[in-house]
């Protein structure tokens, strides 16, 4: 997809702040340092448009990201930072409840899981949360470039298994070092918001199967 316009609107703290312009809007959820803020950097081809915390769980708002004037990128705070103060652990919960019971402008979860390791108690109640609220989601597996391209599948393997991925749910390979799964995950937010023409969507269709593919050894 080409980047024709990305820009940071705004970091909102409740429903007034939130956008009334009608735009579809796309969460990323996912644990501290797992690779939201550079992943929102690859997919909108910038270097600095969301900054990279030294700080685990500095992110306390939801931040919004308007992509060609067409959808946003809403990033919520990551989760399961123990150094986070419970109190403020728990405005962030009844902030991102409300939002995912009530934003009409969502379309759908992208969640973001460490592909290095199995997923942790947060990322599993996250993904049943989204399920028993009904709605979709999509998995990607970030930091792809840290593990052996032979050993991808194993690892995919235990996530899928231990989340009990819905068939209904994809999951995406992703590496925002190489630009791995940037193209797939493009193709797949343009193909659930209905965007693609019927070539294209069959074109997306055979990339992500092609993408879960056992990779050949190097």
């Amino acid at each position: 997809m080409k980047i024709k316009s990305a820009e940071f609107i705004i970091s909102a703290v409740g429903p007034k702040q939130y956008p009334e312009d009608g735009l579809p809007e796309i969460a990323l959820v996912g644990r501290s340092n797992v690779g939201k803020s550079s992943l929102i950097n690859k997919m909108m081809n910038r270097k600095a448009l969301a900054r990279i915390s030294q700080k685990p769980g500095k992110t306390q708002t939801l931040n919004y990201f308007r992509v060609n004037e067409m959808l946003y990128f809403v990033d919520f705070p990551g989760y399961g930072y123990a150094k986070v103060a419970k109190t403020l652990r728990h405005q962030w919960g009844k902030m991102i409840e409300g939002y995912l019971k009530n934003r009409k402008e969502l379309k759908f979860i992208v969640q973001l899981i460490d592909l290095r390791h199995p997923p942790t108690k947060d990322d599993i109640s996250m993904y049943e949360w989204c399920k028993e609220l009904g709605i979709p989601t999509v998995i990607v597996t970030t930091k792809a470039d840290k593990i052996a391209r032979g050993r991808w599948q194993q690892h995919l393997k235990v996530i899928k298994q231990d989340l009990h991925l819905r068939e209904t749910d994809t999951m995406i390979l992703f590496s925002s070092e190489t630009g791995q799964g940037r193209d797939e995950l493009w193709k797949e937010i343009l193909r659930r918001l209905g965007q693609l023409d019927e070539q294209e969507e069959m074109e997306a269709v055979a990339a992500v199967s092609e993408e879960a593919q056992p990779p050949f050894s190097e």
